[in-house]
């Protein structure tokens, strides 16, 4: 090895120095929220995984809200941030609605078509994205993925108007709904990056959290 670039080793950071930057902390915790969706959803305690997906989203919004105002992030920061959030959200917004939807089928084979084409058109519209990024006119190309858990949580409001089973009919046409628009050729805004938009969020964020916490006691 050279001595150039035997130093440039030597001066790359650690993978864990990056926990230290807070967009990243702000990413993880969405990704503790995720978690904790995934856990009541294969429970069967829905109303909670409910907190947990659209705290995901806030999250989420929050990390970019703050990696915009941060003035000395480096091109790496940026670079290993963007990364990050991407492993991220194919678990929020792929992995979890689909296992939300096995859960509430009763893991009947019958919705894994439904749960693969779920986290398949996550997976190619990150791909996507970040090959291309955003259109010319700075919207993104496809319904974005934290929309999923967005309309998820709103659609779960009704839950209680219908039997188990008319239920999970209607959350497996809504999963290939998305999925469609997901991969789509639609454009949409990125709703994350107007400030006014994540505080919307903020105050959408405390309503669902009081309502599903209240269905749940």
């Amino acid at each position: 090895m050279s001595t150039n670039s035997r130093i440039a080793e030597e001066l790359k950071p650690t993978i864990l120095s990056y926990i230290n930057d807070l967009p990243n902390l702000c990413s993880l915790a969405g990704l503790a929220s995720t978690i904790l969706a995934i856990y009541f959803s294969v429970l069967g305690v829905y109303y909670l995984a409910m907190i947990g997906m659209i705290w995901a989203v806030a999250f989420d919004w929050a990390d970019g809200l703050i990696a915009r105002r941060m003035k000395k992030r480096t091109g790496t920061d940026q670079a290993f941030g963007g990364q990050l959030d991407i492993l991220i959200d194919i678990v929020s917004y792929g992995v979890t609605p689909a296992i939300l939807l096995l859960s509430f089928g009763k893991f009947d084979p019958l919705f894994l078509p439904g749960a693969f084409i779920m986290i398949a058109a996550s997976a190619i519209r990150l791909s996507y994205f970040s090959t291309f990024g955003l259109s010319s006119d700075s919207k993104y190309t496809g319904l974005a993925l934290d929309n999923n858990n967005i309309i998820f949580v709103l659609i779960f409001i009704f839950e209680s108007l219908f039997s188990d089973d008319t239920f999970s009919i209607i959350l497996y046409i809504s999963g290939l709904i998305l999925a469609v628009l997901n991969v789509s050729q639609i454009k949409t805004p990125k709703l994350s990056g107007n400030p006014l938009n994540v505080y919307l969020l903020a105050i959408y964020t405390l309503g669902m959290t009081i309502f599903y916490g209240c269905k749940f006691l």
